[in-house]
């Protein structure tokens, strides 16, 4: 048992959209992440994803199945300090946080790659842990 202080691991790192790994628990993760600007359109195929925002505010964009790549965001949602959401597995998404930083944590299965079914710069395949 070690306990995180949530303060000191968020210092402990600047990079943004590369997550961090602060527990485990029952096959989930405990992640920590330090976000700004867009990230990249994708979906986990059998994964929910939880956000909650520590600091900052942070908009999940969603796109609809039938629509193309190119077209509009629809449904968004904008979380503040201290709210959450739940992104259903299959569901195509986009974290942007566009009025600066946003700290955040993620709880998904451990395995769940931060950029699921997309292979891009920003995808993690080993997280460092805080």
């Amino acid at each position: 048992m070690q306990k995180v202080n949530l303060d000191s691991a968020f210092d402990s790192f600047e990079e943004q959209w590369s997550p961090r790994l602060a527990a485990e628990l029952n096959e989930q993760a405990v992640k920590l992440a330090k976000l700004e600007g867009e990230f990249v359109w994708h979906h986990h195929d059998d994964a929910d994803e939880l956000f909650l925002v520590r600091e900052g505010r942070l908009r999940v964009e969603f796109r609809d199945e039938e629509t193309d790549e190119d077209a509009a965001p629809s449904d968004d949602v904008t979380l503040e300090e201290g709210e959450m959401l739940v992104v259903p597995a299959g569901v195509e998404h986009r974290p942007v946080a566009e009025w600066g930083e946003a700290e955040v944590l993620l709880f998904e299965p451990t395995e769940t790659k931060n950029t699921g079914n997309v292979e891009s710069e920003e995808t993690e395949d080993e997280l460092e842990r805080v």
